[in-house]
């Protein structure tokens, strides 16, 4: 059962004053989702539940810091996407930056799949890209960042958000194309 706006801000009130029973209740709506956000990026069960855990706690210590300005999930969101990079950068991941010739790139937002294709198929080809590409175009095309915040995020120029997006972008096109021959499309 969905919680209602009013009950849902009543959860969070409570969380603010410590309720180990409302955290638990908060913990029980989101939990899933976050954890299948977490999963997206770290690619890993047991990280992801570990990652989960560390959002939901720095979320719990912090949550006098929502202000109710977005919604409560997309607050939770962007901190489990935050621990998430953050695990990512302590195995040391090579984030490389892209050359600096290669830096006059252009966006193709133009792009088409077969519609025979699911969401799920595409998600499924993101999680087999390079970690760089994979990176950016989560967060870019499933989680709605713009070049700015993926710079942010993963410590890259925005010039390199958008090499690696378009990079992805084609080699997620490829895969897919693959994908579409393979089924007979």
């Amino acid at each position: 059962m969905k919680p209602t706006k009013q009950l849902h801000q009543t959860i969070i009130n409570q969380c603010k004053n410590n309720d180990a029973k409302a955290q638990m209740q908060l913990y029980n709506l989101y939990g899933k989702a976050m954890f299948l956000i977490a999963y997206r990026y770290v690619k890993d069960q047991f990280i992801a539940e570990d990652v989960m855990q560390d959002a939901f706690i720095k979320a719990f210590k912090n949550i006098d810091n929502y202000k109710n300005e977005v919604a409560f999930g997309a607050w939770l969101k962007r901190i489990v996407i935050n621990q998430s990079i953050d695990q990512l950068k302590k195995k040391k991941l090579d984030l490389v930056a892209i050359n600096e010739e290669i830096t006059t790139s252009r966006e193709d937002d133009h792009w088409q799949v077969e519609c025979e294709i699911s969401v799920d198929e595409i998600v499924e080809k993101i999680k087999l890209l390079k970690e760089k590409y994979r990176l950016v175009l989560s967060l870019y095309l499933l989680e709605g960042y713009d070049h700015q915040e993926i710079a942010q995020v993963l410590n890259i120029t925005e010039n390199t958000s958008r090499t690696n997006l378009l990079r992805g972008k084609k080699l997620l096109r490829e895969q897919l194309k693959d994908t579409s021959y393979a089924a007979g499309y």
